[in-house]
């Protein structure tokens, strides 16, 4: 099966373009051919990609910036499409009166809605029930990079520092500037911690505010972006991993933090509950208090982050994710039936 990707145009440290590679690595891994096309909104762009790849299907990694285009396309009646509804498509767009229309006119065509939080499957289904009947649950792999990056060393953070990293993009919705002010009263309790940022600038605006009060707060570091392959070596060297995003559809990060064993702090919001087991790999918190208090107890007392430590014991590939969109992709009414015939469906 030909399987074209359209993804909005973003760095590809950010968890879009994450979850595409990932779906291509798993994908390919199968038999199919796919091709990823980032797109900027441009519809002629996207026709031309069209044009030349023959896709069997077009899968959309965004429903607005990546289905608005489509939209406009010529083959759009022709090509059956699968839209992954993204955190920002769910949480944001949908509610816009700029966006909301053109999401819903996006999934009213697709022909496979997909959703990789189980608990935002469930909530969607019951405010949507026209779309339900075409709703999919793909629950998201996990696919470590092997790149090293030596951490400590390259940032000169001491070996008996205790490293909390809050990895993600420099914008709004992921309040980085907010954590690193509610940071402070942890810092003053404790001044041999340290808080890493990590992740692309993706709203000038607020990354200045963010960089702005950097300056103030030397226990603080922006590390800019990390490339994906080295991100599990990053996490490993770090003793707390955190998200403090005002919302999430299901951060790729945490799943690769609870895989390596790596002590999780996260905003009690439906994205995160979903990505981890809470007091078993991580702990929520609800409101400054408590992540002030969680983030001491976890500095303090070497017990509760080593009891955070463990691993999750059945980790999803990117083949075992591929295999579920494989299934998605089957019961679309127009594809090509499967090869079944390459040695890797062979003995599936």
């Amino acid at each position: 099966m030909r399987v074209l990707f359209v993804v909005p145009e973003q760095p590809r440290t950010t968890g879009n373009w994450v979850t595409a590679l990932r779906h291509e690595q798993g994908l390919v891994s199968l038999g199919h051919e796919v091709r990823l096309v980032e797109t900027v909104g441009s519809v002629a762009n996207l026709e031309r990609q069209v044009a030349e790849f023959k896709p069997d299907l077009i899968h959309l990694l965004h429903a607005y910036r990546a289905g608005r285009p489509w939209l406009g396309c010529r083959q759009q009646g022709a090509i059956p499409s699968v839209v992954s509804l993204t955190g920002t498509d769910l949480n944001h767009g949908l509610d816009s009166a700029e966006q909301g229309p053109q999401i819903c006119t996006v999934l009213e065509q697709a022909t496979a809605i997909i959703i990789q939080n189980q608990l935002t499957v469930e909530s969607f289904a019951v405010a949507h029930t026209g779309l339900a009947a075409r709703l999919h649950h793909v629950a998201p792999g996990v696919s470590l990079g092997s790149d090293p990056y030596p951490l400590r060393q390259r940032h000169a953070l001491s070996a008996s520092s205790i490293l909390f990293l809050l990895p993600a993009g420099i914008r709004p919705v992921k309040a980085n500037l907010e954590l690193l002010q509610l940071f402070d009263l942890v810092a003053e309790a404790a001044p041999f911690c340290q808080l890493l940022f990590c992740g692309s600038i993706l709203d000038q605006g607020y990354g200045q505010r963010f960089q702005a009060a950097l300056q103030a707060r030397p226990w603080a570091h922006y590390l800019g972006e990390i490339p994906a392959s080295a991100m599990a070596a990053v996490l490993r060297e770090v003793d707390v991993v955190l998200n403090h995003s005002v919302s999430e559809g299901l951060p790729n990060v945490l799943l690769e933090a609870a895989a390596l064993g790596r002590p999780i702090l996260a905003r009690d919001i439906p994205g995160n509950r979903a990505a981890f087991m809470p007091d078993l790999n991580g702990l929520l918190y609800d409101s400054s208090e408590s992540f002030v208090r969680q983030a001491l107890a976890l500095i303090r007392n070497p017990a509760l982050r080593q009891r955070l430590v463990l691993p999750m014991q059945k980790i999803r590939t990117s083949v075992d994710e591929a295999l579920q969109l494989e299934k998605v992709y089957q019961g679309l009414p127009v594809c090509r039936p499967l090869d079944s015939s390459s040695s890797l469906h062979a003995g599936r």
